[in-house]
């Protein structure tokens, strides 16, 4: 027989006010330094899973949004139901054609990532961000995912591992989780 002896530690938990976090403001937000990281919206219909893409780019200070094809934009009661301000916070365009979009950041020497399921995804943890790079992140429609022609452009897909039956996460979801991911690499 052995003696188990165990000891708890209880510590005062207290919610913070939201005076309590230390928020910056919408102006110090607009002048502050960004992750090399832009988010592209492409053909996503939900407007609350665009207003909650919004949300998630200004939490880790993403430098730029873009919407394309049907992608909603602001100003919109639906997106700035889940966005709670921060399309006013986090720049954003908007572009018709995702593809040309894609062309015209590579142009500007951004490695393009789509997040989507291919025959050569890379699990997400596993990838590895360069030094001095930037990088677009590509989400696609909550249907039928990144369009083929944004696809033929990418430089990587990237694919967050699941071990479920459903073979996909919500784009708002997806967007969480890739952004913080990429974010943790940057820290």
């Amino acid at each position: 027989m052995f003696k188990v002896s165990f000891s708890f530690y209880f510590c005062q938990v207290k919610k913070l006010k939201l005076e309590e976090l230390g928020r910056i403001s919408v102006e110090e937000y607009k002048f502050s330094e960004k992750l090399p990281i832009v988010v592209l919206l492409d053909n996503v219909r939900s407007l609350h899973n665009v207003g909650s893409a919004f949300r998630t780019a200004d939490a880790f200070r993403v430098a730029k949004v873009y919407l394309t094809g049907i992608t909603g934009q602001p100003p919109h009661r639906e997106i700035q139901k889940t966005a709670l301000g921060a399309t006013e916070s986090v720049e954003w365009a908007y572009f018709k054609n995702g593809s040309e979009l894609v062309q015209q950041l590579k142009s500007e020497g951004y490695t393009i990532l789509v997040i989507e399921q291919t025959t050569s995804s890379l699990s997400l943890q596993d990838f590895k961000p360069q030094a001095n790079s930037k990088y677009c992140l590509v989400f696609g429609n909550e249907v039928s995912g990144v369009s083929e022609d944004i696809i033929e452009f990418a430089d990587y897909a990237l694919e967050i591992p699941q071990s479920g039956t459903k073979h996909s996460i919500n784009v708002s979801v997806c967007v969480g989780i890739v952004v913080w991911e990429m974010a943790k690499k940057f820290i």
